[in-house]
């Protein structure tokens, strides 16, 4: 009887430290892919807004820019209900996040403000110099959410304008 009392609680204390490996791992799993995701779409965004003509139009959630050749639209759209960011080129569109909680873009000018490394937000997308984006994402374990990966500011200058 007491060897089957010892035996239940190792068993116990082994599964119970099983169960804690997992989600530590998949937590692991999951901050790795969220990064790497963030990074990668990143890397999209400031490619392509760095070599565009010039912003076309843009709110909230959505930038249209018209890419060097002067005709082709390049655009980023995200959408909160899917909590994805997308990027359309033409008739080709590549989900770069998923999971995004939230995501922002905004615009400002050419002309930084006076002893500051900020600069004024433009009124309209023909007065816009810099892109600035900023998102969250975050993966769920087991129903419970548990991985968030936030880019907390990225300025990108449109440098052909």
């Amino acid at each position: 009887m007491i060897s089957l009392a010892v035996g239940s609680l190792i068993f116990l204390a082994v599964g119970v430290l099983g169960i804690y490996a997992g989600r530590t791992f998949a937590g692991l799993v999951n901050y790795a892919e969220l990064d790497a995701n963030s990074r990668n779409a990143l890397d999209y965004l400031t490619r392509d807004v760095r070599g565009v003509k010039r912003l076309a139009s843009s709110t909230a959630t959505s930038l249209t820019f018209i890419e060097s050749d002067g005709t082709t639209q390049l655009q980023y759209v995200y959408s909160p209900d899917a909590k994805t960011l997308t990027r359309i080129e033409g008739t080709k569109s590549k989900v770069l996040l998923t999971g995004c909680d939230s995501l922002s873009f905004s615009i400002y000018q050419r002309n930084p403000i006076a002893g500051t490394y900020n600069q004024f937000p433009a009124g309209s997308a023909s007065t816009a110099k810099l892109v600035n984006v900023t998102w969250s994402c975050s993966r769920d374990i087991l129903g419970t959410k548990m991985n968030t990966e936030n880019v907390q500011t990225a300025k990108v200058v449109i440098r052909q304008q």
